[in-house]
């Protein structure tokens, strides 16, 4: 069996260290950031609109153009509901693995879809110099502290769910994905953890571009 080869919960003096990211919010305040990755998927998706809209959760999903394209009503949903979105690149591209040029023209091409100046990396992958770019476009990198583990077929759902309820803490975004792949495991999860939000008394809001 794999180990699993990536951090649950990014550490603040190391997050610190790469300001130039959007790590966290106010750790001052009671008050979490749902994110999810790789949508807009229909029935994942409506899934997870149906969980935020029970407990009365805002959040912001960062989307893949081609997607968007594919699945345009799914995608208005998150706009008509109120949820934040943001660029996720046309293709889901693997920025150690592309060319600064070709990249930036995928994330110019998701943004003819998604109209956002909110952008994450897929993979949480980057590079100084299309840090640089992104940041000269006007973009927000928004990476995150707390990962769900949802899209980690190796891990149980209790194993996710235990690590969410140790390592949430006031101001963190959290990583959740929409997509065929993590649904199993969304369905299991999700539910239990947003209970758990309200229950501790955490609020949770979208992130915006400012």
């Amino acid at each position: 069996m794999k180990i699993k080869t990536y951090p649950d919960r990014i550490s603040d003096w190391f997050s610190d260290r790469f300001s130039s990211y959007y790590w966290h919010g106010d750790r001052e305040k009671k008050k979490v950031y749902l994110t999810f990755d790789d949508g807009p998927t229909p029935i994942v998706t409506d899934f997870v609109l149906k969980e935020l809209t029970k407990f009365d959760f805002k959040a912001t999903f960062f989307c893949i153009g081609d997607k968007v394209e594919q699945f345009p009503r799914t995608y208005n949903q998150l706009l008509e509901q109120g949820h934040a979105i943001g660029n996720h690149t046309q293709h889901h591209l693997n920025a150690w693995k592309t060319s600064s040029i070709k990249y930036m023209e995928d994330v110019e091409k998701c943004a003819q879809q998604v109209n956002s100046q909110l952008f994450r990396p897929p993979y949480g992958r980057i590079t100084g110099s299309l840090t640089k770019s992104l940041v000269d476009k006007g973009y927000k990198i928004v990476l995150w502290d707390l990962l769900s583990g949802d899209f980690d077929q190796r891990r149980t759902a209790a194993s996710c769910l235990e690590n969410l309820k140790t390592n949430t803490r006031n101001g963190s975004v959290i990583v959740f994905h929409d997509s065929d792949k993590s649904y199993k495991m969304l369905q299991e999860i999700l539910p239990q953890y947003l209970e758990f939000l309200k229950d501790q008394g955490w609020k949770s809001d979208s992130i915006t571009a400012d």
